[in-house]
């Protein structure tokens, strides 16, 4: 039997929309509501509880402090004598009303307006299951996400010059309630040198992001998350030892994922001087790592080829090769990251169809042992200086972005390009996107996967990746060349996988330039011509020739 409840704004406060929102959630809850509407005088409300006999009253008011006090005070009389004990009473109003309704014992819940709509829902599903008090959520991701649905969980991450900044900061962000997951940033120090301090550039304490030192340091940051809605942690892999360090990780914080790379913090980048072939062997035994003691994985990997102006077909790619390389390993949750506006002249169109072609390829690796958890995100090269700008960014590409479907939406402040976030930023930012995304379920893109030129570039876009795997199995005669080290090594090695933005201080090649075309990221030649991977890949070869003096 569904759980009753009335829903009443009282005495002489006639706001109802609020309150009458409020009723249209619990309805497709699944409970039986009775909507007595505004204006309602208590000996009618409880009139109205003694005929119906619900389960939860929602009460509304409005007007005054003084006056929701004093209607309060005397419901809490009646509620005594009617022998309403069981029934649980839950009041809405503004910040004002909130305060006196937070005075009295009887009222399990008060909502000022402040909260989001997931909010309200998760409260109401509790009730059903009969929990009135507030209860820890999931502290484990798949879990999390499964008890948010139909809202995406929400990330962001904060790293601040001191230790003490940081852990103030994590508080506030976990009182607030509006994150699900907040990211370490580590200073790069750290991430580099944590198992090497002697080793660490003096004076450079706190660049980019907080300066831990010790696993002191990683659960006192743990400890900051321990209240409001209990938000999982995790932290960044760090550029090298992430073997070591990712033990540290789960140990220290319950690591909500790792996010390990598979070809970078390498000589591909120069953001470590590990050689390729030893890099990725390192990285794939991290993640082999994780995999075993249960902690997801993102593979933290396609986005940085698109951060070097990749084309879209080696982005798209890269995505495959990392998700079969992750399911190879042993992962059972992959976390994929879709990094939007990535390069940031993208049309949204075409970076939808570009990101669809990832899904529906790394789609077909998924079975009952091997799931990919969606994340997306804003791209980090799109973000103007100007924040008023870039609240627009983040509030547009979150918009479109809803149409992935996300399990994650990892929000990255509007401050990124100027400032390192402060929780003030990063709680702005949480609010823009939310909304954003609430506007964006009401309908608007459902029809994109109809429109002729979605579907030609994502049809395109999958067949001429397949082509590129194919020429890529080819390297080397092995069972799976798709997950063996030395052919992703020699596939970038020898131009296969390639970008510009590497060309020059790489090992790997930066043979051609990208370009946008129609909203879209193609090769081109020196001429211009727009160059499709059969033609690309004989070009590579070509030239390989040529450096070994065989033509």
């Amino acid at each position: 039997m569904n759980k009753k409840m009335i829903v009443a704004s009282i005495g002489n406060c006639v706001h109802a929309a609020g309150i009458y929102n409020f009723s249209v959630l619990a309805r497709k809850e699944g409970y039986d509501v009775e909507y007595m509407g505004s204006a309602v005088p208590l000996k009618e409300l409880v009139g109205g509880i003694i005929e119906y006999e619900p389960h939860v009253v929602a009460l509304s008011y409005r007007l005054s402090e003084e006056g929701a006090f004093y209607l309060l005070k005397e419901l809490e009389g009646i509620i005594k004598e009617q022998g309403f004990e069981d029934i649980v009473f839950i009041f809405g109003g503004t910040v004002e009303t909130a305060k006196a309704a937070r005075k009295f014992d009887y009222i399990s819940r008060v909502f000022d307006g402040s909260e989001e709509q997931s909010e309200s829902i998760i409260y109401l599903r509790n009730i059903e299951k009969g929990i009135v008090e507030e209860v820890m959520p999931p502290q484990s991701l798949r879990e999390r996400i499964e008890w948010k649905k139909p809202f995406p969980i929400i990330r962001h991450h904060i790293g601040l010059e001191t230790i003490e900044a940081t852990y103030e900061d994590i508080k506030v962000l976990a009182e607030s309630k509006l994150l699900d997951v907040i990211s370490l940033a580590p200073d790069q120090n750290c991430q580099e040198f944590y198992f090497h301090q002697e080793e660490m550039p003096k004076g450079e304490d706190g660049a980019g992001g907080v300066p831990i030192r010790n696993e002191e340091h990683l659960r006192m940051m743990y400890e900051a998350t321990r209240r409001g809605n209990y938000p999982m942690m995790r932290c960044y892999s760090g550029t090298r030892d992430m073997y070591p360090f990712s033990k540290i990780l789960k140990e220290t914080l319950n690591n909500a994922w790792a996010a390990i790379p598979l070809t970078w913090y390498s000589q591909l980048d120069r953001r470590s001087d590990r050689e390729l072939l030893s890099a990725i062997k390192e990285n794939m035994e991290s993640i082999a790592y994780n995999a075993e003691m249960g902690v997801p994985v993102e593979m933290n990997e396609s986005h940085q080829w698109a951060l070097r102006y990749c084309s879209d077909v080696i982005e798209v790619a890269i995505s495959y090769i990392t998700a079969k390389v992750a399911k190879h390993l042993g992962v059972k949750d992959m976390v994929m990251q879709y990094m939007l506006a990535n390069p940031p002249s993208i049309s949204p169109m075409m970076d939808l169809a570009k990101m669809q072609a990832k899904i529906d390829l790394m789609g077909e690796l998924e079975d009952e042992h091997f799931k990919i958890i969606r994340m997306v995100r804003t791209g980090l090269l799109a973000y103007p200086a100007d924040m008023d700008k870039a609240k627009g960014l983040i509030a547009s590409t979150m918009f479109y972005g809803s149409f992935l479907k996300p399990d994650i939406v990892h929000v990255v402040s509007y401050s990124e390009a100027v400032k390192r976030a402060t929780s003030k930023e990063i709680l702005e930012s949480v609010r823009i996107v939310n909304k954003s995304m609430e506007i964006a379920e009401r309908g608007l893109l459902e029809n994109l996967h109809e429109d002729p030129k979605f579907k030609d570039r994502l049809e395109y876009l999958k067949s001429e990746v397949r082509y590129l795997l194919r020429e890529i199995s080819k390297i080397k005669d092995v069972e799976d060349p798709l997950v063996d080290p030395e052919v992703i090594y020699l596939a970038i090695k020898e131009g296969l996988l390639d970008a510009p933005g590497l060309k020059g201080f790489s090992v790997a090649q930066g043979n051609f330039r990208t370009e946008i075309h129609e909203g879209y990221h193609v090769t081109m030649d020196e001429d211009g011509t727009i160059l499709d991977e059969e033609t690309r890949i004989e070009r590579v070869r070509e030239l390989n020739r040529k450096k070994q003096g065989t033509l």
